[in-house]
């Protein structure tokens, strides 16, 4: 890979999708009901609130280690001051700024530098703005899936969710 064809993939297809996929990854996160952070849809699997800090954590994670050339592995917690939706999100939202502000002044020599990551993947940095962006919207899949066994509404991700028109339709019938 060339200077130019990472800078141009970071540019034309990275930034784009990562700005793209934000809203939606936070529209997900803020249908999580306060009173249901701690659902579970198996004792096995992460609570609501433990899965959207493993979404939100993990994509910055991505991004910054696109920009420093290394992964930061050091566990990230989530703090007891997060303890609700619109705290992830506003965690989320300051983060992800920092760090896509970090990316647009990343060099060509940064973006092709070849990262590690756990062993498993030797990549050049810019190939992890799309695996965490696909991991990221593979998790918030998953958190898709829990919203309405909780008794939440899922919006609309890639189109309209059933409940984003049951609501539409409704206001359209009152207004009618």
């Amino acid at each position: 890979m060339t200077l130019d064809q990472a800078t141009t993939i970071l540019q034309s297809v990275g930034l784009p999708s990562l700005n793209a996929e934000h809203p939606v990854t936070k529209r997900v996160i803020a249908a999580i009901p306060d009173d249901k952070v701690d659902y579970r849809p198996d004792e096995i699997v992460k609570s609501a609130i433990d899965l959207a800090w493993h979404i939100v954590t993990a994509e910055v994670r991505f991004l910054n280690a696109v920009a420093a050339g290394a992964f930061d592995l050091t566990p990230a917690p989530r703090p007891e001051t997060i303890r609700t939706a619109d705290h992830v999100n506003r965690w989320y939202s300051e983060q992800f700024a920092t760090a896509v502000e970090r990316l647009k002044q990343t060099s060509g020599d940064q973006l092709i530098k070849t990262v590690d990551f756990r062993g498993l993947f030797q990549f050049p940095a810019v190939v992890y703005v799309q695996l965490g962006l696909n991991h990221s919207i593979h998790h918030r899949g998953q958190l898709s899936m829990y919203l309405r066994p909780m008794g939440a509404k899922v919006p609309s991700i890639y189109g309209e969710s059933f409940d984003a028109r049951e609501t539409r339709e409704r206001a359209q019938a009152k207004s009618g």
